[in-house]
């Protein structure tokens, strides 16, 4: 009203059109006002977002990787203004005292000892790292600078492990700005909308109230079966009106409207890629953060195991990255400078000589095997051409072939047994077993005479005072033996038949304990429901030749030698040391209770059996370092330094040594160890 009553004290001549020209001025021009007001803003917006990205480029910006804190590990960094004194009491070779302290030269020349104040900060690009149980924990912080973070922004950082010549990829740490996020759940919001408008409600493909009308009007009769809950096929419903029911449904279907939906669902996959242009991924990914706020530094802890390998010392971590706006890489992050952790492996401390064993060698050997070689109902001839007996004879006939040729072993003799089923009687079994037995030696003597004829063919012969001699072999003579029914073959083979029933098991077992005669026994077994399964399935494994290889070691005298011979299961407990497989290192090397054993047990974290060992043993370089490092591990500094320092005096490369190990490197950097490698007291 205001405004009317001002428009007509100054222009009372102006008629009401003039007025609601003069108002749509006003609006219009606040409406440009304030609409130059929002994109002057977008714009400042826009151009702060312009300004940060070229800055980047110029500037060739980039995130930081730092070696993290290992807070317990080395003392904690302060900047306390009194000054901190370390100091341990050892002793020497000749058991005198010593003060350990940290220490510099003065202008003299002289240690003396130095209160320091450490530094606030200390930023290193590599580390040492102690291998235990085969990993290392790679352990540092990735530093995102204020100037690299924008909310229209995904920074998309990835981790590259170097190591022995290889690279591999590691999870990647993705931080995405809060507006860049909106827009990514707008695009899935869109998607949404596109989804549920797909049609899956099949009836509303038809015209089902149209139809319904169209019935009831004029097919009174069809309606009528809207009421009745009797099924009717469509034979009924044609022959009534004849029509189909699936011609009826078929006329008052959508057909526009299937194909729209069936459009739409073929369109599924690009609407996705329209709608939704920068996907939100959870696969491969360490973290995945939401930055609300820009106005500081990002800091991110990243810790990897990683498995190490025979000969892995050196690991070197690199980053890279990129920017994403939306769907679009507006920026490549520079790979940073690698950082280097260097790995310290207590396999490095393995004793790799040769171990032996004494070994009691036997002149007499022996071996054996069985054949099943098939014969004919009561006959002890061998047919080649029977079942498998071609089959069974090769194999034999190889088995003696590498025996008489053996290098080692002289063949003296072969008992061959022959074995039959039930069957029949006792005293019959027993008659063409033996029968049988004879048969399969006299069939193999020939065959071992005629091949080793073959190798006399072979080898020529030596002229010798207008004689000759063929090449000596060593008689073998077969033995006949006979098994003629194999009850305890049986009964092995019933307990263990899978298709056999327990009841039938027991039953079995029952008559076997209470008939000792063989005859009547098997009489009481054809009785039984299971007995023909038994003949048919069981009863010819049964009938087996055995043959049982006598020998002796050639030029051999002595019925045993004593003997030391490499241990072969040590040395295979000491290569799985080597190999970093700690837990196969202690099961083969726990029972030998010996310096190697020490050191597996060492890098499992096994302390106590560890020390148990070591204290016992000889105090050599390595025995003495292997101590300092428990010793650390069980917070005794004195006794770690002693024997720390008494293993660089017995072998001084343990100096350098004992900076990869952080359980002796943080004696080291606490006592000041090792300030002086060249003075031969090391120091102190």
């Amino acid at each position: 009203m205001k405004l009317k009553e001002k428009y007509r004290s100054s222009k009372s001549h102006l008629d009401n059109d003039s007025f609601t020209r003069y108002v749509i001025t006003q609006v219009c021009f606040a409406f440009v006002i304030a609409l130059i007001f929002f994109v002057a803003m977008f714009s400042a917006i826009s151009c702060s977002t312009s300004r940060k990205l070229s800055t980047l480029r110029k500037e060739s910006i980039g995130a930081q990787i730092n070696i993290a804190d290992e807070m317990g590990t080395i003392p904690t960094i302060s900047t306390d203004t009194h000054p901190k004194r370390d100091t341990l009491v050892v002793h020497g070779d000749n058991g005198e005292e010593m003060l350990i302290m940290k220490a510099v030269k003065d202008e003299n020349g002289e240690m003396v000892a130095s209160d320091i104040i450490d530094a606030a900060v200390v930023t290193a690009r590599f580390r040492n790292v102690a291998e235990r149980h085969g990993k290392v924990d790679l352990a540092f912080d990735i530093i995102v600078p204020k100037s690299m973070q924008d909310s229209k922004w995904q920074l998309r950082f990835h981790p590259t492990l170097y190591a022995m010549g290889d690279s591999a990829k590691l999870e990647s740490v993705v931080i995405t700005g809060a507006d860049y996020r909106k827009a990514q759940l707008r695009g899935y919001q869109r998607y949404q909308r596109f989804i549920d408008s797909i049609i899956t409600d099949t009836t509303r493909f038809a015209f089902q109230r149209l139809l319904e009308i169209f019935i009831q009007r004029n097919i009174p009769d069809l309606y009528a079966f809207k009421m009745d809950s009797t099924f009717v096929d469509d034979a009924r419903f044609e022959s009534v009106f004849g029509v189909t029911e699936q011609d009826a449904v078929e006329h008052y279907t959508r057909t526009w409207l299937i194909n729209r939906n069936n459009r739409k669902i073929e369109q599924m996959d690009l609407m996705f890629a329209k709608y939704v242009k920068a996907p939100i991924v959870t696969e491969g990914l360490r973290l995945d953060t939401v930055l609300t706020s820009t106005d500081g530094d990002f800091v991110y802890k990243y810790v990897q195991t990683v498995n190490t390998s025979p000969g892995m010392r050196k690991a070197d971590i690199v980053l890279s990255g990129e920017i994403f706006e939306q769907d679009r890489q507006i920026y490549t992050i520079p790979p940073t400078s690698p950082l280097t952790y260097y790995i310290s492996s207590l396999s490095a401390f393995v004793d790799d000589s040769e171990h032996y064993m004494t070994q009691v060698i036997e002149r007499r050997a022996k071996a054996n095997t069985a054949c099943y070689i098939e014969f004919a109902l009561g006959r002890h001839d061998i047919d080649e051409s029977l079942g498998h007996n071609a089959e069974e004879i090769s194999r034999i006939k190889r088995n003696l072939a590498s025996l008489a040729e053996n290098k080692v072993f002289d063949l003296d003799s072969i008992v061959v047994t022959a074995s039959s089923s039930p069957e029949g009687s006792l005293a019959l079994n027993t008659a063409l077993t033996l029968r049988r037995s004879h048969s399969v030696s006299d069939y193999f003597s020939r065959y071992l005479e005629h091949y080793r004829d073959s190798v006399k063919a072979e080898l020529g012969y030596i002229i010798d005072l207008n004689s000759y001699r063929s090449e000596d072999f060593t008689p073998i003579s077969f033995i006949p033996r006979n098994n003629p029914e194999n009850w305890s073959m049986l009964d092995a083979l019933v307990e263990n038949d899978t298709t056999m029933r327990q009841h039938e098991k027991d039953m079995y077992r029952d008559i076997c304990s209470r008939f000792s005669d063989l005859d009547v026994r098997e009489s009481m077994l054809s009785a039984q429901p299971y007995y023909r399964y038994m003949r048919e399935e069981l009863y010819p494994r049964l009938r087996t030749v055995r043959f049982d290889f006598h020998l002796h070691r050639k030029d051999m005298v002595k019925d045993t030698v004593h003997t030391t011979v490499i241990d072969s299961t040590y040395m295979r407990g000491v290569k799985a040391l080597q190999n970093a497989d700690y837990e196969a290192a202690v099961t083969i090397l726990r029972p030998y209770h010996d310096y190697n054993a020490a050191v597996a047990f060492c890098a499992m974290d096994y302390n106590s059996s560890a020390l148990d060992i070591l204290e016992s043993l000889d105090k050599t370089d390595r025995v003495n370092y292997m101590l300092a490092v428990i010793y650390s591990r069980l917070g005794d500094d004195q006794k770690a330094v002693d024997h720390y320092l008494k293993s660089c005096r017995q072998n001084p490369s343990f100096v350098h040594r004992g900076n990869l190990d952080p359980e002796i490197s943080v004696l080291i950097k606490r006592y000041g160890l090792n300030q002086q490698e060249n003075d031969e007291d090391l120091g102190y």
